[in-house]
């Protein structure tokens, strides 16, 4: 049973701030991605949805002084998933989330990139390799799936799709496992 929809993160006054900031239109296009891949993966299209939704929420701006996307800086310097971990494990307990399920979406954000940790092979579970794999499939060159734009009515029609798919999803897989 689901306790949060995405519609329901998407209308919180700080999912409005943060995932604005970080890109609307990308945070719900690596929604849509994940749930594709929650599939192929056996991962519950809830969890995997919604830290999609919610992997960038811990993003900072970085700008030159002339008011310039530093894109370099971000690179070097970034641990937006740190951030957005905490940022989003609280934003779900507040929203009355499952707590074990809002430290599996934490996770999975904390671990969707690997851009802010020492070399090495990360051993992700199916959850965190499902969140990191449909980011990559919307990234665009120099961080530009960033700025996409999208109005808030056409964001919250496509998550509400999203969150009548996943609806859909969970019945067949409870029907899957009476059967």
């Amino acid at each position: 049973m689901r306790t949060v929809t995405l519609t329901e993160l998407f209308e919180h006054p700080i999912t409005k701030k943060y995932v604005k900031r970080s890109g609307l239109a990308h945070a719900i296009a690596t929604a849509q991605h994940a749930f594709k891949l929650s599939e192929k993966y056996k991962v519950n299209p809830d969890l995997a949805t919604k830290a999609a939704f919610l992997h960038d929420i811990g993003h900072y701006t970085w700008y030159k002084r002339n008011g310039d996307w530093d894109f370099q800086s971000y690179q070097e310097n970034d641990i937006h998933a740190i951030k957005g971990a905490e940022r989003a494990h609280k934003l779900l307990i507040r929203l009355g989330e499952e707590p074990s399920s809002a430290k599996q979406i934490a996770l999975a954000i904390l671990l969707h990139t690997d851009s802010y940790l020492p070399e090495g092979n990360l051993q992700l579970d199916p959850l965190q390799k499902v969140v990191a794999l449909a980011d990559a499939a919307d990234e665009e060159p120099n961080g530009n799936h960033h700025y996409r734009d999208i109005s808030f009515d056409l964001a919250r029609k496509k998550l509400q799709l999203l969150d009548q798919l996943v609806e859909e999803a969970l019945k067949k897989n409870q029907l899957q496992r009476t059967v």
